[in-house]
């Protein structure tokens, strides 16, 4: 029997393939985009973690106005977008530590504000139980899901 000039058995032959290449697709689909969450985590950490660094950097090098109580990380992740008021600046013009919050790329929330997306260890808290509290000191995901590496994401 032929079906628009194919018999039955090279039609199921064919529909067998297709079925046999779309399951092997599709893990190497899903593979190939938690890579690239991957590459946007790291590259996102990395991006807030300098813009925390360089925040320190000025406060230590008195740029910053101090105070006896403060660590010298900042307040939130939203001071290293809006700026800072450099003293050692003759007009007091302003410093910026990053152009915008990078998102949590593992957050599925997307109605939070990007700095909501992170967890943040101020910097009194342990390492292996971080907790927020009066300033940002490192940041983290919240997800906790395992990384291609086998690292949970959270400890990256």
């Amino acid at each position: 029997m032929r079906a628009n000039g194919f018999t039955l058995l090279e039609l199921l032959v064919t529909v067998a393939i297709v079925a046999l290449l779309a399951t092997i697709a599709l893990p190497m689909t899903e593979l190939t985009v938690q890579r690239a969450k991957e590459q946007a985590l790291h590259s996102a950490l990395q991006e807030i973690r300098s813009g925390i660094d360089a925040y320190k950097k000025k406060w230590d090098e008195g740029h910053i106005q101090k105070s006896l109580d403060e660590t010298g990380y900042p307040k939130s992740l939203n001071v290293l977008v809006d700026g800072v008021e450099d003293f050692k600046s003759p007009k007091h013009s302003k410093m910026y530590f990053l152009r915008r919050i990078p998102r949590d790329p593992f957050n599925p929330d997307t109605s939070l504000p990007a700095a909501d997306t992170w967890g943040k260890r101020a910097y009194k808290s342990p390492p292996d139980d971080p907790q927020e509290g009066d300033d940002v000191y490192d940041v983290y995901t919240l997800s906790k899901r395992v990384g291609l590496n086998g690292t949970p994401y959270r400890e990256w």
